[in-house]
C-alpha cells in the first residue's frame, strides 16, 4: 500500500507515530471504548455552523476522495468564494479544509474549526499541514486560521455565528513550522516502511492531548495493578516513577516520591489491609449534619452551541435533579424529584419546584458541592426573585465527599478513588440495588446528558422509557449519599 496520509492521521502522527503504524498494520487492536459519540456529533455540529462564517458558501459532498477533489477543483477554477470540505492531495497527502475563502489567481485563506473554546498545540499542528499541501499544489495561503468557540459569547435571541465564533490567525506559526512538517513527513515515509512492530516507551503520548485506543495494547506487558492505575497522583509524576521502574505495586511500595495518599491506595492492595478508619475525624465532620436532611443531585447538559438565552458554549445546564430527605436521623426516607420535559429551557421550573422542595435554611448535603453550589449560584444571578432561597439552600450545604477525600475512610476496593461511583460499592459490595451496572439505560452522568440530549427527538413510547431510565440513575445517586452516611454513622459509632 503506498504512502497516505490525511490532516487526522498526521495529528496522531505528532502524537505518537507508532499510533499511525498500528492504524495501519495492526488496525485490529484498536479499542473502540476511546471514540466519543458525543464528541463527535458536537464537532459536526460546530463544524457545520461555522460554514455560514463568512456568508454564501458551497460544500463539497462528503464521499469518494477523487470526486471530493474533482468538486472543489470544479468549483475554485469557478471562482467560487467560499468553499467548505474542499479537498486537495499531494502524493499520498489528503486533507479537506472546514473553511476555504478562494480570493483567485491560486491566493486562498483557511480556516480550520474546532469545537473546542480555545487553542491547542495540536491545532498549530494541524493547520501546518493543510498549508504545507496546499503549498506544494501552489496555493498562496494568505491567512490560515484557527475558528473555535468563544466561551464569553453569551446568546440572547437569536443565534449570531459572527459572536459566538473566535478567529485566530496562525499565519505566522505556520510559515515558522512548515519545515518541521517536511521532516516529519519524510520521517514517517521511512517509518511506515517497517514490517517489524516498532518500540516506543509508554509516555505522555499515550495519554494526550487524545486518550490513544492502542494504549492497553502497548501497555499488555504492564503488571496489574500498575503505577498508570494510581489515583490522586499527576500524570507527569506516574511517568516519571515508570521511567524510573517503579512500575508494579510492589515496586511503588519501595520507591521515593510516591505521594502519601497513593502509597495508602498501594498498602491496602498489597497487604489487603483492613479498612482504614479514622473515627474522630469522622465524628467531626458528622457533628456538622443536621436534620431534617436533605440529599441533593444534580443532572446536567453541556450544549457547545448554546441553546437558550443567557447561556454561553458549554455551560453546564442543570435539566433533572434527585432529593432524598429525612426529618431525623434513622427516620422514614423521602423522596422529591424533578426531570425537564426535553423541549425548552428547564432552568425557571428546576429552580422554583428546588425552592418548593427544600425550605430556607435547611441542612443539604451533596457529593463533591463544588458542582451543585456553582449550578445553585448560577440560577441565584439568573432569577433574582428566587435568589434568596436559593442562595440560603448554598450557604447550608455540606460535602459528603470530605471524608474519603481527605481518607478518614479508605478501603482496598476504592481502587484510590474518592469518586462515589467507587465508594458506593466499596461500602456495599454484595448489594444490587446499589450496583450503577444493573440499571438500564443509564449508568453514568455523560450518559444521562447524552440521552436527555436525545429525548426531543425520541418517539413517546421512547421518550417514556427514557425518562424512568434518567429517574432511576439520578435517585440512586442520592440514594447512594443516603447509604454511604449511614456506613459513616456505624464505622465510628455516632
Amino acid at each position: 500500500m503506498p504512502f497516505a496520509l490525511s490532516k487526522s492521521r498526521y495529528c496522531s502522527a505528532v502524537q505518537c507515530p507508532k499510533m499511525l503504524w498500528m492504524k495501519k498494520y495492526m488496525p485490529e487492536q484498536f479499542d473502540e471504548s476511546v471514540m466519543n459519540d458525543t464528541v463527535l456529533e458536537t464537532g459536526n455540529e460546530v463544524g457545520d455552523l461555522a460554514m455560514g462564517l463568512f456568508g454564501k458558501y458551497v460544500e463539497v459532498p462528503f464521499g469518494d476522495l477523487s470526486e471530493m477533489m474533482r468538486v472543489t477543483d470544479r468549483l475554485i477554477q469557478e471562482n467560487t468564494p467560499v468553499i467548505c470540505e474542499a479537498s486537495f492531495a499531494f502524493e499520498g497527502l489528503f486533507c479537506s479544509v472546514d473553511i476555504l475563502k478562494n480570493l483567485g489567481e491560486g491566493k486562498v485563506e483557511l480556516y480550520e474549526v474546532k469545537s473546542s473554546t480555545g487553542p491547542h498545540p495540536i491545532y498549530e499542528d494541524d493547520i501546518c499541514y493543510q498549508v504545507y499541501v496546499l503549498k506544494k499544489l501552489g496555493f498562496h495561503v494568505k491567512k490560515a486560521c484557527l475558528v473555535y468557540l468563544d466561551r464569553g459569547y453569551e446568546r440572547i435571541g437569536d443565534l449570531d455565528i459572527q459572536k459566538l465564533f473566535a478567529v485566530q490567525d496562525y499565519s505566522r506559526t505556520v510559515s515558522k513550522k512548515l519545515p518541521e512538517v517536511e521532516a516529519r513527513i519524510a520521517f514517517l515515509k521511512q517509518y511506515m516502511e517497517q514490517k517489524e512492530e516498532p518500540e516506543q516507551e509508554l509516555g505522555e503520548q499515550c495519554f494526550s492531548p487524545y486518550a490513544c485506543g492502542f494504549y492497553h495494547y502497548c501497555g499488555r506487558h504492564l503488571p496489574v495493578p500498575n503505577v498508570f492505575d494510581l489515583r490522586r497522583v499527576q500524570l507527569r509524576t506516574r511517568i516519571k516513577l515508570y521511567r524510573q521502574g517503579s512500575v508494579s505495586f510492589e515496586d511503588l511500595s519501595r520507591a521515593e516520591g510516591v505521594p502519601e495518599a497513593a502509597l495508602m491506595q498501594v498498602r491496602h492492595e498489597l497487604e489487603d489491609l483492613p479498612d482504614h478508619v479514622e473515627p474522630e475525624n469522622i465524628r467531626t465532620f458528622l457533628e456538622m449534619i443536621q436534620y431534617p436532611l436533605y440529599f441533593l443531585d444534580f443532572e446536567t447538559f453541556q450544549p457547545a452551541v448554546p441553546v437558550y438565552d443567557h447561556t454561553h458554549p458549554y455551560d453546564q445546564i442543570p435539566f433533572q435533579y434527585s432529593l432524598h430527605y429525612q426529618k431525623k436521623k434513622g427516620g422514614r426516607l423521602y423522596h422529591r424529584e424533578f426531570l425537564a420535559e426535553p423541549l425548552g429551557d428547564p432552568r425557571r421550573k428546576l429552580a422554583e419546584q428546588l425552592c418548593q422542595d427544600i425550605p430556607e435554611g435547611a441542612c443539604v448535603l451533596a457529593y463533591n458541592m463544588a458542582f451543585e453550589k456553582t449550578r445553585i449560584r448560577e440560577l441565584a444571578a439568573l432569577y433574582p426573585d428566587l435568589s434568596d432561597h436559593l442562595l440560603s439552600i448554598h450557604a447550608n450545604m455540606k460535602d459528603l465527599i470530605v471524608p474519603f477525600q481527605k481518607r478518614w475512610f479508605y478501603n482496598r476496593a476504592m481502587k484510590g478513588s474518592h469518586s462515589i461511583k467507587y465508594v458506593l460499592p466499596a461500602l456495599y459490595p454484595d448489594d444490587p440495588q446499589l450496583d450503577y451496572q444493573s440499571l438500564d439505560g443509564v449508568h453514568n452522568g455523560a450518559e444521562a446528558s447524552f440521552a436527555f440530549t436525545k429525548m426531543q427527538k425520541m418517539d413517546p413510547s421512547e421518550l417514556s422509557q427514557y425518562r424512568q431510565y434518567l429517574l432511576k440513575y439520578c435517585g440512586l445517586d442520592t440514594l447512594a449519599m443516603v447509604k454511604v452516611l449511614e456506613k459513616l454513622y456505624e464505622v465510628c459509632g455516632a
